[in-house]
Order: structure tokens, then C-alpha cells, then sequence
């Protein structure tokens, strides 16, 4: 069930990707690696449980050492690899850590956002599709759900802020100077290669394997979007494609499975995949400033790019539970 790129587009293409031993990253790459592609991953901090590392990945692509927030590397990262495709995935991507730590958020998420399509512009003889990994928190609170693309970017939290400012300044790049970028908005993402156990379904299978009552910070209520995380690469991957041969730059998309679920009905998916029904967490109710109701149509992707997500629900988790069961040794 594994989605790759379409036919031999990206044999032979140079592909930088931002955030590689992230979730989505080291995926990506994984998909870019097997479509042909040489693939190279700019790396901050080595995570030896990342899926990028601890699958051996690492050694089929050029890793770039450096930060987001120092130009210079993600120039480097470019010009030395003859870089024609960037997939821009590297964020700070904690809602909590972002409200401590606003300044980090934004140094990361901007700052290296604007670094990412600065590096584009001025080596645009090279690089001919960008795509900005973004999220549903660009949007801000809005009392018309779901969100579509024609929604109107109000972040009002650190992290929310950071996510509309960077989805402004790709399109400020795209208008002003034809960068051929376009931007990409999911909802929660899931599956193999998560390694913030504060999120609700790694947390949950980690405590569940550890014979320990899992936490829900909220009450419980809120809607969100879950979606898998080989779903949110084919998307990314269909939607580069787009930027040359189906006039995709300077779009916005979201990707969503349209099915928006409360965190316990989540929860209790999650506990189903894991064999676990008689299991109650911990309602917590302690989340501030988080935005009650976020969830998207992606009717836009649909329609113009004939993308749609391939897994259900009930495979993902189980493919899901498989991995971190490896991973804990359970």
C-alpha cells in the first residue's frame, strides 16, 4: 500500500529534503530514494531512533549537517548537491513547545522558511519546485469549518503565527519573484517514525505497551483531523509534480481523509488497534490557548490533483502499533 511518485518523473532528481529524520522526512526520502531520486536530507541533531537512522536510510543519502536558521547550510545544502527539488518539511512542530519557547518557533519556522525560499530564488537556474510543509494551525480559529484554502490566515498562538507567517512569505515569493513554490496544509499526522510521545496516538500505544494509563491533556472533545503519514507523503510528492507539469505554483493545499474525529474517538481507535478496549485514559482537561475545532476539505487537492488518501483508518493504526511495538520491544 506504499504510495511513490508517479511513473520516472524523479529518476535522475536532486532533491533536497528539511527536516528528514522528522515523520514525515525520513519517509519522504525513503519514497524519493526507491522513485530514483538522489535525495539530500539537511540534519540538526542526529535522533539515532529516528526512522532515518535506525532503519539504515541514512546511508543511502547525502546528509547535510546544519540548522535551518544559518543560510550559508541551506545554501550549502543546494549548490553543492546541484539541488533542482526542495521539500521544505523542517519546523518546530510542538504546539506546547512553540507557547514556552516562542522565539525558538519562530527563528526555526520563519526564519528558516524565508532562508529555504531565499536559497530558491538565487539559485533558480537550479531549483525548479519547492514545496512548504504546512499545517492546519495556519488558519487560526475560524467559526466556519472546514477550512478551505480560500480561508483567510489568522494564527494567533506562537505556533500558529509561525505557520501563517511562513505560508505568507511562500506566497510573497511566488508573486513577487516566480519562485515555483507551493504550499501543502495538513491536520495531525500519524504513523511509524513519531518520536513526540506528547502526541495523542504515540503517547498512547507507548503507555499502553508500558502497562501505563495513558494521558489526554484536553477534555476530550476537541475535533481533529488524523491522517497517515505515507498518505501526507504521496501528497507531497503529487503535489511537486504539479508545480512544473500541472501549474500547481503559487497553490495552496490542503490534505485531509475529511473524516474529523474527537481526541476520544481517537483514543479509542487507537486502544481497538492495540487490542486494549478496556483501557480508560486520563482526562486531563489542563490545554490553554489550543484552538477547539480544526478540520479541513481538501476538495481543492481532490478535483485538481486527483489526490486521495489510500489508507483507512484501521490499517494505518494497525501498521502503526506493528512499528512502535518493534521499537519497544513489545
Amino acid at each position: 500500500m506504499s504510495s511513490v511518485g508517479t511513473g520516472t518523473f524523479w529518476s535522475g532528481k536532486h532533491v533536497l529534503v528539511t527536516g528528514a529524520s522528522g515523520l514525515v522526512g525520513a519517509l519522504l526520502s525513503r519514497r524519493l530514494v526507491e522513485a530514483g531520486a538522489s535525495v539530500v536530507a539537511l540534519v540538526r541533531d542526529v535522533d539515532p531512533q529516528s526512522e532515518l537512522y535506525r532503519s539504515g536510510l541514512v546511508a543511502r543519502v547525502n546528509v547535510v549537517n546544519g540548522r535551518l536558521e544559518d543560510y550559508a547550510a541551506v545554501e550549502r545544502a543546494i549548490t553543492d548537491h546541484e539541488v533542482d527539488t526542495v521539500f521544505h518539511l523542517g519546523a518546530q512542530t510542538i504546539v506546547g513547545s512553540a507557547r514556552r519557547a516562542p522565539l525558538q518557533a519562530f527563528e526555526t519556522n520563519i526564519r528558516g522558511t524565508w532562508h529555504v525560499l531565499e536559497a530558491a530564488r538565487h539559485h533558480g537556474g537550479l531549483v525548479r519546485r519547492v514545496v512548504v510543509a504546512s499545517s492546519d494551525k495556519a488558519y487560526g480559529d475560524h467559526p466556519d469549518l472546514p477550512y478551505r484554502e480560500g480561508h483567510p490566515l489568522r494564527g494567533r498562538a506562537p505556533y500558529e503565527v509561525s505557520k501563517s507567517c511562513a505560508d505568507l512569505i511562500a506566497q510573497s515569493y511566488f508573486h513577487t519573484y516566480a519562485t515555483p513554490v507551493a504550499v501543502v496544509r495538513c491536520g495531525n499526522i500519524y504513523g511509524p517514525g513519531d518520536l513526540n510521545w506528547s502526541r495523542l496516538v504515540p503517547g498512547t500505544i507507548r503507555s499502553l505497551i508500558r502497562g501505563e494509563q495513558p494521558l489526554i491533556r484536553s477534555d476530550g472533545t476537541f475535533l481533529r483531523d488524523y491522517l497517515y503519514v505515507d498518505d501526507v507523503a504521496a501528497a507531497y510528492l503529487q503535489v511537486a509534480e504539479a508545480v512544473t507539469e500541472a501549474g500547481a505554483a503559487g497553490e495552496d493545499y490542503n490534505v485531509s481523509d475529511e473524516s474529523p474525529r474527537s481526541v476520544l474517538a481517537m483514543y479509542d481507535a487507537v486502544c481497538q488497534a492495540m487490542g486494549r478496549e478496556d483501557v480508560e485514559p486520563l482526562v486531563l482537561n489542563e490545554a490553554s490557548g489550543e484552538i477547539r475545532d480544526q478540520f479541513l476539505d481538501a476538495s481543492k487537492a481532490r478535483d485538481r490533483l486527483g489526490w486521495r488518501p489510500a489508507w483507512t483508518l484501521e490499517d494505518a493504526l494497525r501498521e502503526t502499533v506493528a512499528w512502535y511495538r518493534d521499537l519497544l520491544g513489545s
